[in-house]
């Protein structure tokens, strides 16, 4: 039988999607494509190898933000089930423990998981039962069931177990703690910055006498526009980020270039072309299949467009390439629109495919984790996430606020109370590619993150030869940290300081001393379990070491995503116990005792 089953299929598929993903992924035609409602289709295949190839490949695959289930299609009644359910719209204020509890109901509970939030107001788990047969139990009485004035929605997902085998490490699914409803959502929607490239000598013009000329372009499109003639002093072209919605975003571009062609008119230049900076992750899809997007878009607007080469240095932190628009005003505008447009909805997709890794590490915006997944010669994705490489490396948009996580004792200048500081230990060989000649490589990297990076001076009381480590003091936001530290863990790598494999580097943050005994947790199971699921090392000071410091360091040794995992649970651990401390916090723990709070019935029992 070469028919396979498929589901689990967004609403917007269809026949010729299908097809379209079969010879993307498998470079295959299927024979036959039967699209059901309820979100499942039939596809029958050339061959054997084919369907085997399918199920291997585009099993939990994420299509459209859906994972794909994929096996092989049987008569009804004898198909095979699996054993995981998601159960969606747990309202955040219910217990952790009283979930469980709820889940037990049903059969022997093997693993259960933080899912992705559907809305700020609830969340969802991935829950892996003994058997199908309890499975199928928990989907019957659970779908439709209202819990605490939530209507809770399970469906079935698939075994990854087989779309997985690629990972490296093979250490499985990372489980995070419940997402707090006290934070903000992770996943919210946010605006999409449009990044043009100006003439230096334009940019006098742009933002006119006395900033005249800039503030009646932010009147006018109620957009706004960051002019970033600072950064790279002496080069021929500036960046310019436009910072709101859609029509608002193009209108501005409209604006500056007006501005640009009278100056251009009043230098005597020909050309004026719009230069668009887009990551390297999301030009394939401006692109298109035999370049049929990029065609159809200098066809309907009558423009050139061409797009710069592809970045081939792996030490380059800038993975942004041009798209080069030349033609008539008007017809420049409306390439923009097209192109920007494209470039929403590729960045809006690659966003759904974070939702698992958004609270894998929770606290990081997904746009500051998307900056650094796809750079050349570094792994896609942590494991355990989407395996396609998404979004690029734009800063996090002004109307996102991150989280407010305890501080480490940072110097006198009292930083930013949204700011977090983490000391990270590089071998002492590899200062010099980190400073760089000159300091520009460090400063290629403050800049890239907006993180402030501090390569300590080396110990004068010990001989540079018994050195072996070299301190680096990072302040900054969350997402200033995940990128700042992202470079410095890839630089090692790639210049071979920490051998073959990836730089597993010691990370040290400090946490509350009255916290520390909530991170150790009764006989050390929390951190033992933080490790297991992080797979970093994590070491803390005995609980029979009294100290009188009000601040306790934490050592976190592990490659790149392990550590960050293992910081972002830290210091959401920390806030959340803080929180409820105060009698702000709403939403159990794993580590926290459950209240005593009357148990729900088992659905379908009557009292």
């Amino acid at each position: 039988m070469n028919k396979l089953y498929i589901g689990n299929l967004p609403t917007e598929a269809n026949e010729v999607s299908i097809r379209d993903l079969f010879h993307e992924k498998l470079g295959v035609i299927p024979k036959t494509v039967l699209v059901k409602k309820g979100g499942y289709a039939f596809v029958e295949c050339s061959d054997e190898q084919a369907t085997e190839k399918a199920i291997e490949l585009l099993n939990g695959f994420n299509f459209m933000g859906s994972e794909l289930l994929v096996e092989p299609s049987v008569p009804q009644g004898r198909r095979t089930r699996t054993n995981k359910v998601q159960v969606s719209n747990i309202p955040n204020h219910v217990q952790w423990d009283n979930i469980k509890r709820l889940l037990a109901t049903f059969g022997d509970v093997h693993q259960c998981d933080q899912g992705p939030a559907k809305s700020e107001h609830s969340f969802s788990i991935l829950v892996t039962y003994d058997s199908p047969d309890q499975a199928q139990q928990a989907f019957s009485q659970l779908n439709g069931f209202e819990l605490e004035g939530s209507i809770l929605k399970v469906d079935f997902v698939m075994d990854q177990g087989r779309g997985n085998r690629g990972n490296r490490g093979n250490r499985g699914t990372f489980r995070p703690f419940p997402y707090s409803g006290n934070s903000p959502n992770p996943m919210r929607p946010t605006d999409f910055p449009l990044r043009i490239l100006v003439l230096s000598d334009m940019v006098g013009a742009i933002i006119g006498r006395a900033g005249g000329t800039i503030r009646q372009v932010t009147q006018q499109s109620r957009a706004r526009v960051d002019v970033h003639r600072k950064e790279n002093a002496g080069s021929l072209e500036k960046v310019i980020t436009i910072y709101g919605n859609p029509e608002n975003c193009s209108l501005a571009c409209q604006k500056i270039l007006e501005v640009m062609q009278q100056e251009a008119e009043n230098t005597n230049r020909s050309e004026n072309p719009l230069k668009i900076l887009a990551h390297n992750n999301l030009i394939g899809r401006i692109i298109g299949k035999n370049g049929n997007t990029i065609k159809g878009i200098m066809e309907k607007t009558d423009t050139k467009i061409t797009v710069s080469s592809s970045i081939h240095d792996v030490n380059s932190f800038n993975m942004e390439r041009t798209i080069t628009v030349v033609g008539k005003l008007e017809n420049i505008c409306k390439a923009e629109q097209m192109i920007s447009a494209k470039l929403r909805q590729s960045y809006e997709n690659d966003l759904s495919a974070m939702a698992p890794q958004a609270f894998m590490f929770p606290g990081v915006h997904p746009m500051a984790m998307m900056s650094t997944m796809g750079a050349p010669g570094y792994p896609p994705a942590p494991r355990g996430g989407p395996a396609t490489p998404p979004y690029g490396m734009y800063n996090t948009p002004p109307s996102y606020m991150p989280c407010n996580y305890p501080q480490g004792p940072l110097s006198s200048q009292q930083q930013d109370p949204n700011k977090e500081q983490v000391f990270l230990y590089i071998p002492n060989s590899a200062v010099g590619a980190i400073i760089g000649t000159g300091g520009s490589s460090i400063r290629d990297m403050i800049s890239s993150s907006g993180a402030s990076i501090k390569v300590a001076q080396p110990n004068k009381d010990e001989p540079l030869d018994k050195q072996t480590e070299r301190k680096v003091t990072i302040i900054g936001t969350p997402e200033s940290q995940w990128k700042a530290q992202f470079m410095i863990f890839k630089k090692v790598s790639f210049e071979g300081y920490s051998g073959p494999q990836e730089a597993r580097l010691r990370v040290e943050i400090f946490v509350p001393s009255s916290q520390v005994g909530r991170i150790i947790g009764k006989g050390g199971q929390t951190v033992r379990e933080m490790q297991r699921l992080t797979q970093a090392v994590i070491k803390l000071p005995e609980e029979s070491q009294n100290t009188q410091a009000e601040e306790t360091p934490v050592h976190i040794i592990g490659d790149f995503y392990s550590s960050q995992a293992a910081q972002r649970h830290i210091r959401t651990l920390v806030t959340r116990s803080q929180t409820n401390a105060r009698g702000m916090g709403r939403h159990g723990l794993v580590t926290t005792p459950p209240q005593q709070t009357p148990q729900p019935p088992r659905p379908g029992q009557t009292n």
